[in-house]
């Protein structure tokens, strides 16, 4: 599906899979992608986001940073990068 950031956050947190309209942001339903750095899982039902800002300790880029800004607010966890790419490793 084709949608705007909002709508592709939306549809990682119900599972569908999406894309923004330049396909910088995309889910599988699954996991959740900013310029195709994994930002975002589901780990047994819950969605866990990686903090990849400034001050989460790892910034990629200011749209990234938006894209995490956005993916908070819809996931169930949040957790430090480091951790999150050793976790979940892309």
């Amino acid at each position: 599906m084709r949608t705007n950031n909002r709508g592709v956050l939306r549809a990682w947190s119900h599972g569908q899979e999406a894309h923004s309209n330049n396909s910088n942001l995309t889910t599988d339903g699954a996991d959740l992608f900013s310029y195709g750095l994994k930002i975002g899982v589901t780990a047994d039902g819950t969605k866990i986001v990686g903090d990849f800002t400034s001050p989460g300790g790892y910034f990629a880029s200011m749209t990234t940073s938006c894209h995490v800004g956005g993916a908070k607010t819809v996931a169930d966890d949040v957790w430090h990068p480091a951790t999150f790419q050793y976790t979940f490793k892309n």
